[in-house]
């Protein structure tokens, strides 16, 4: 289990950069710049972080589940 004392704020890189540009090629390529994929990201950074402030424990806890369900080995 992880230590939320050990947490470390999600730090926006290069390679999630490229990897959204990636995606909006081939779906808004028109927009698929840089400047847009770090909007992008800073913006569901950014909801992310309320989420965790807002939803009550038992929808966080829903989220995880699911999540842990089809992401992660047990």
């Amino acid at each position: 289990m992880t230590d939320i004392n050990n947490f470390e704020e999600y730090q926006i890189c290069e390679a999630d950069i490229d990897k959204i540009i990636a995606y909006l090629k081939t779906v808004d390529p028109k927009n698929a710049t840089p400047e847009n994929a770090i909007a992008f990201l800073e913006h569901y950074a950014k909801r992310f972080h309320e989420m965790g402030h807002v939803l009550p424990d038992e929808q966080l806890k829903d989220l995880y589940s699911k999540f842990k369900n089809n992401k992660l080995d047990d």
